[in-house]
């Protein structure tokens, strides 16, 4: 037990010893508040993304690396190596705006994949008929009476790969728009969104896997009806419309659009189906003109759009279950800047880059449980032999 000194001895010690942290807590405080030259670091990210790429710009052309900034590329602090990730919520912010308002990029099946990878496989059921024994991959289901002999099923499985690509966006700002961050920030949200839904949309349509995402036109799971006999050239016909209708994947229906180059426009509204000795329109409302349009066939949308193949050529109209598509991303936008590519006009070009890829769920077409073998597809167009 200590005696009455050593207590005395011991309290004065632990006085000084918390007396000296405490001082030594207040001077370092007082140091952090007062002393010139050492701001406090910026830890909470950027306020929009206005402000982050003038930080871009300042770190890329006066290597004035903000903390904020997160690079990329093989090396950390070399910008020009990678440039840097678009601040996580802006980046969101501008693919939602894609995913979510675009009348074609809204409609796929997207999957964000993680920030460590580059590809994905993901399993499928190889399906090519709906006949017993073909059905999920072979997996078969039988009536068996109590006690009966129970036949076994196997289902067989394929993989759908998919590796990311790279899809980059260029666009300038002039000088006096980068001392505007909030006009910045609008200008470049406007042109990114626009021009990458375009080019995005154009992929899920058009791709032919090379670089880029396969589209439904190059998948093999395409469906191409046959034109009528003696159709003109450059035409679109009701018998067209009813016969595509006819080999969609049934169970799926409610997720159609028709998607249509624009010039099939004039044909739509003038088009007419021959009922017993008359006729009524396809398209055309009941109040003509004057009246709002359809805008639908078989009820489902019709939505004109550039991607659409060139009137007389397949692809001039698609009926399509755009859920069928698949398309992966990382759900990050890289960026980057440069103001030596237009130096004599004063503009600095931003660089944005952004990682995707995609392809149809469908690896081929279905042939049907009973029918005439016509096989069925959430992909179906029109020939262009039409003479």
């Amino acid at each position: 037990m200590l005696t009455k000194e050593q207590m005395t001895e011991l309290d004065a010690d632990i006085k000084g010893l918390v007396d000296k942290q405490v001082e030594e807590m207040l001077a370092k405080e007082i140091v952090k508040r007062f002393s010139p030259g050492t701001p406090e670091p910026q830890t909470k990210g950027f306020k929009s993304l206005g402000e982050q790429l003038t930080a871009v710009m300042a770190a890329e052309t006066k290597h004035e690396i903000d903390p904020r900034l997160k690079a990329t590329g093989a090396s950390e602090g070399v910008p020009a190596d990678g440039g840097f990730l678009v601040q996580t919520d802006f980046a969101t912010s501008l693919l939602e705006k894609v995913f979510n308002t675009s009348d074609i990029v809204s409609r796929v099946f997207r999957m964000p994949i993680s920030a460590n990878a580059n590809a994905i496989k993901i399993p499928a059921i190889a399906d090519s008929s709906r006949a017993d024994g073909s059905r999920s991959g072979g997996i078969q289901a039988y009536w068996a009476a109590e006690g009966g002999t129970k036949t076994a099923s196997q289902s067989t499985f394929e993989q759908v790969s998919l590796e990311l690509k790279k899809l980059v966006g260029l666009t300038y700002a002039t000088d006096e728009l980068l001392q505007d961050a909030p006009a910045l920030e609008a200008w470049i949200g406007r042109a990114f969104d626009a021009e990458f839904d375009f080019k995005i949309a154009d992929a899920i349509i058009n791709g032919d896997g090379a670089g880029k995402p396969l589209g439904i036109l190059n998948a093999a799971c395409l469906v191409t009806v046959t034109a009528e006999t003696g159709q003109g050239a450059s035409t679109i016909v009701a018998e067209n419309i009813i016969k595509m209708w006819s080999r969609r994947f049934g169970p799926n229906t409610g997720k159609y659009v028709w998607l249509i180059n624009q010039d099939i426009e004039p044909q739509l509204y003038t088009m007419g189906l021959s009922v017993g000795s008359g006729g009524i329109p396809v398209y055309m409302p009941a109040g003509g003109l004057s009246g709002a349009p359809y805008s639908t066939l078989f009820g489902k949308p019709v939505i004109p759009c550039e991607q659409a193949a060139t009137l007389g050529t397949a692809g001039d109209i698609i009926l399509a279950d755009l859920s069928q598509y698949l398309m992966i991303d990382k759900g990050s936008i890289q960026s980057a800047s440069s103001i030596h590519v237009k130096f004599t006009t004063d503009e600095t070009a931003f660089r944005f880059t952004y990682r995707c890829d995609g392809q149809p769920l469908w690896k081929s077409a279905l042939t049907p449980y009973k029918g005439t073998g016509n096989t069925q597809s959430p992909f179906i167009v029109l020939s262009s032999t039409r003479t």
